[in-house]
């Protein structure tokens, strides 16, 4: 929950914490004071006082679930009780909508085996809310083909666009390959993202088509060149910076926190849930969107917090 601290993300000058089922506000001089507030409510108090957001979203990203033991840091079988408890957050916040952004489940051997993983969680991330988004990322479509995963979750489209209040939202898939093949039945590798020319020509249109501020969501990354980035990111990026209204990129893939400001539009990484045993070790978010454009990430656990104004 501690900001980063740079030009482009502005730590709040009074955050609220748990801290032994109490309520603890800490200003910006370190004090803290404590107030008997239930754990649930208490995470949703920030900067006092402060406008109400149009639009709450609730995030997670790199859930990995599987039933199978733990492998490095990666703990498969402890998602359900870490979504459990982003579930009971964002029940009391009541966001308007959720997005998951990619790699859902893990790979399993079989087809079966997969689509099972992937049919428990989602039965735990729809019982949240009925207002969900899903972003595929490359563990999705392991062993699944993409309809496969999409008609579990109920999802039409890998890739679309969708308008919240006074917003306009993308959700991208780069599950290609760079000769422009989905991927899908272990036919790829995950260091070969792309986003092939008939998504970036939907894109385009897309974004000259609407005057409203604009949010995106991707799985790999498209602020780096390493193997966690899309491979034809500048490309990508020369589109949502064309458009003049793309307000932020949050991706996931690398498990981290991260962020860049390239070319005026911030590019979040956020923490995989997987990643650590235990409770301490979970990561979801809560973006509060104000009327004005501007953008608070409120952090749970190992997710940092951010906030930019316009």
């Amino acid at each position: 929950m501690t900001a980063l601290s740079s030009s482009s993300a502005h730590p709040l000058t009074r955050r609220a914490f748990l801290q032994d089922g109490s309520l603890f506000l800490a200003a910006a001089s370190g004090a803290a004071t404590a107030i008997g507030t239930p754990w649930a409510a208490s995470r949703l108090l920030a900067e006092t006082p402060q406008p109400a957001p149009q639009l709450q979203i609730g995030l997670v990203t790199d859930l990995h679930y599987a039933d199978r033991p733990p492998a490095g840091t990666r703990f498969y079988r402890e998602t359900p009780s870490k979504l459990a408890e982003a579930g009971d957050a964002f029940r009391v916040a009541q966001p308007n909508f959720l997005v998951e952004l990619g790699d859902f489940i893990d790979a399993a051997d079989t087809v079966a085996e997969e689509t099972e993983y992937l049919r428990k969680i989602h039965r735990e991330f729809a019982s949240i809310s009925d207002a969900r988004h899903h972003v595929l990322g490359n563990h999705c479509v392991f062993t699944l083909t993409k309809q496969e995963f999409l008609d579990v979750v109920e999802q039409p489209r890998s890739y679309y666009a969708f308008d919240a209040g006074n917003f306009h939202f993308v959700v991208l898939d780069s599950c290609f390959r760079s000769d422009g093949q989905p991927y899908g039945r272990k036919n790829f590798e995950w260091t070969d993202p792309n986003i092939p020319a008939d998504e970036l020509e939907w894109l385009a249109a897309d974004l000259q088509s609407t005057s409203k501020k604009t949010i995106v969501f991707a799985h790999q990354r498209l602020d780096v060149s390493n193997h966690y980035g899309v491979k034809n990111a500048p490309a990508v990026r020369q589109i949502l910076e064309r458009s003049g209204n793309v307000l932020a990129v949050f991706q996931g893939h690398s498990h981290r926190n991260d962020y860049n400001h390239i070319a005026g539009i911030h590019y979040v990484t956020l923490v995989a849930m997987v990643e650590g045993t235990g409770a301490a070790n979970n990561a979801f978010s809560l973006l509060n969107v104000f009327a004005d454009g501007t953008l608070r990430l409120d952090g749970f656990k190992k997710q940092q917090d951010y906030s930019w104004a316009t």
